[in-house]
C-alpha cells in the first residue's frame, strides 16, 4: 500500500482550476487500487496537504500519469505558491477506531493488542 501526500500553498483559484481539480478527483476515485483521502491544512502556515492512499504503485501510477494530471502539474505555478510530493509506502496502519479513515477497513490494519504495533 502506498501513499501519496501532495502538500502546497495555494494562490488564487479560477474557474479552470476547480474544473481540472474536479476531473483529477473522478479520475482518481475510478482507478481500482485508489482507497481514498484526507485534507489537512495548517492555520499557522496556510499550507495543505491531501494525503491519497493507493493499494500499489501502479494504481498511483495510473494518475500520474494520466493526461489530465499532466495538465496540472504543467499549470500549476498558476494556482499555487510551490508545493511537495512526498510518496511512501504504508508498512502498517492500525486505530482505536471513533473515527473514520480510508485504511480503516484495510487488511493492513493490526490488532490493536499487538504491542509490536504501538
Amino acid at each position: 500500500m502506498y501513499t501519496s501526500t501532495f502538500t502546497f500553498a495555494k494562490r488564487q483559484y479560477d474557474d479552470e482550476f476547480h474544473a481540472l481539480d474536479n476531473v483529477i478527483a473522478q479520475i482518481a476515485k475510478s482507478i481500482p487500487g485508489y482507497l481514498g483521502e484526507e485534507t489537512w491544512e495548517n492555520p499557522a502556515t496556510g499550507l495543505i496537504s491531501n494525503v491519497y492512499y493507493w493499494d500499489t504503485m501502479d494504481s498511483l501510477r495510473q494518475l500520474i500519469d494520466h493526461p489530465a494530471h499532466i495538465k496540472a502539474k504543467q499549470r500549476q505555478a498558476r494556482w499555487l505558491n510551490g508545493y511537495q510530493i512526498v510518496i511512501a509506502q504504508v508498512l502498517r496502519s492500525y486505530g482505536g477506531g471513533g473515527i473514520a479513515h480510508p485504511l480503516a477497513q484495510s487488511a493492513l490494519v493490526a490488532n490493536h493488542s499487538d504491542s509490536r504495533t504501538e
